[in-house]
């Protein structure tokens, strides 16, 4: 993979003290779109992703905190069952054709379920 590719990237936590686990929530929200309550995502280089995790590691307490950060395959099959966070008109694009424009979309019709 090139330096400067990107993928997108899951970022999930389970953090054990209140006051850690705002400072991390406010952190991850600068950098990544939450799709559910400690779920996020992000588009991000492997160099990018790594600095991520270092500031992430630097938040967190090693024996209490559990954060995971998971690549996701180009061809995401995602299946959405009961209430979606993402507003209507918001979706999550994994595709080289949508890259360069981000990792969202707001088109209101993009968001159609069948």
């Amino acid at each position: 993979m090139a330096l400067n590719q990107t993928r997108t990237w899951l970022i999930a936590y389970d953090i054990a003290d209140p006051k850690r686990l705002v400072r991390l929530h406010r952190y991850i929200k600068t950098i990544a779109i939450p799709v559910q309550y400690s779920v996020f995502v992000t588009e991000a280089s492997d160099h990018r992703i790594r600095c991520i995790a270092d500031d992430i590691n630097s938040r967190i307490d090693q024996k209490a905190d559990d954060v995971r950060i998971y690549p996701l395959p180009k061809q995401l099959e995602l299946h959405c069952l009961g209430r979606h966070y993402l507003p209507t008109g918001v979706l999550l694009l994994n595709d080289a054709d949508h890259r360069n424009s981000g990792a969202v979309s707001t088109s209101a019709t993009a968001a159609t379920d069948p």
